[in-house]
């Protein structure tokens, strides 16, 4: 069994918000689906880190969801900053269950196992919290990473991590997230929200006071799920 990633799908299926009027993303859906069944098997799990469906309401994400379904392999989805129709935890496990989404789990404070690995992770927040609102929400972030990881605290397994919003970009490092993934020692960081050339090649790939980091929004890995493990 594999583990991969992948981050902004940004599936606009029951929505009219096309992503092929930007550069780069023409006939995406058919180049995922190809390169996703040549990869993936039933018996692996796929992390999709954030940006998943345009829907505003998650009575709208059922067409997004279904064809996600339908791929290969078990799915852990996690917030993004675009996932509008995100509701409680509750309320989307009951709309999964309601209409037979069963390869769909949520991320968001737990964490699941996958073979001898433990998949954890969060929303995250962006790099430059400077107004009190923003500082409200990376710590609460913090928080909900914390619980991630401590809900994995039983297992002796190593633990992956994934957000959305990238902990490193550029010259700007959120040292709130980096002190927790080393605080409980996490040597792999996936996360996604960047797209277009140029953000794309100032984004952070590399090791990090100990912990590798990888970027994997869609045009980023050119719609191609990232091998994890």
């Amino acid at each position: 069994m594999s583990i991969f990633a992948i981050a902004d799908l940004h599936l606009s299926l029951g929505t009219d918000k096309p992503m092929e009027i930007f550069h780069g993303w023409d006939n995406y859906l058919e180049r995922l689906t190809a390169n996703w069944k040549k990869l993936v098997s039933d018996k692996d799990t796929v992390v999709i880190a954030g940006d998943i469906s345009w829907a505003m309401k998650l009575s709208e994400c059922e067409k997004d969801f279904s064809y996600i379904n339908s791929l290969p392999g078990k799915k852990i989805f996690l917030k993004g900053n675009h996932d509008y129709w995100w509701d409680t935890v509750s309320k989307i496990n009951r709309f999964l269950n309601e209409h037979n989404l069963n390869t769909i789990k949520i991320l968001f404070n737990n964490s699941f196992e996958a073979d001898n690995y433990v998949i954890c992770g969060t929303r995250g927040w962006g790099l430059d919290c400077e107004k009190n609102e923003d500082i409200r929400i990376l710590n609460r972030e913090c928080g909900r990473l914390r619980f991630s990881l401590e809900s994995a605290s039983d297992s002796d397994k190593e633990k992956i991590v994934f957000l959305h919003y990238p902990p490193i970009y550029g010259e700007s490092v959120c040292e709130e997230i980096i002190s927790i993934l080393k605080e409980y020692n996490v040597k792999k960081c996936y996360y996604g929200h960047i797209h277009g050339n140029n953000m794309i090649r100032a984004a952070f790939n590399g090791n990090y006071e100990g912990i590798d980091f990888k970027l994997i929004s869609c045009d980023s890995v050119s719609f191609v799920p990232v091998l994890v493990r």
